[in-house]
């Protein structure tokens, strides 16, 4: 079953407080989706460690529910 994107934007939000999450859906099948991920928790971290970030909030639903993820995060500007 797909994930919706209110879902992924819920969940990544609990786990990021502060975040400013934009979830688009890429294909219009609620399983292909690209998030921007923008967090003052993200400034002086690597991006492997940002993504990991997001994918945890997640909860192990990438790869099952949520087929894929195109993946973009930043600290502020």
């Amino acid at each position: 079953m797909p994930m919706a994107a209110a879902d992924i934007e819920a969940m990544i939000r609990d786990a990021i407080p502060d975040a400013t999450v934009e979830i688009t859906d890429l294909a219009g099948d609620g399983d292909h989706y690209a998030a921007k991920v923008v967090s003052e928790s993200f400034r002086g971290v690597s991006r492997v460690k940002q993504h990991q970030a997001v994918y945890a909030a997640l909860k192990g639903r990438m790869g099952g529910e949520l087929h894929a993820l195109q993946l973009t995060t930043a600290a502020p500007e």
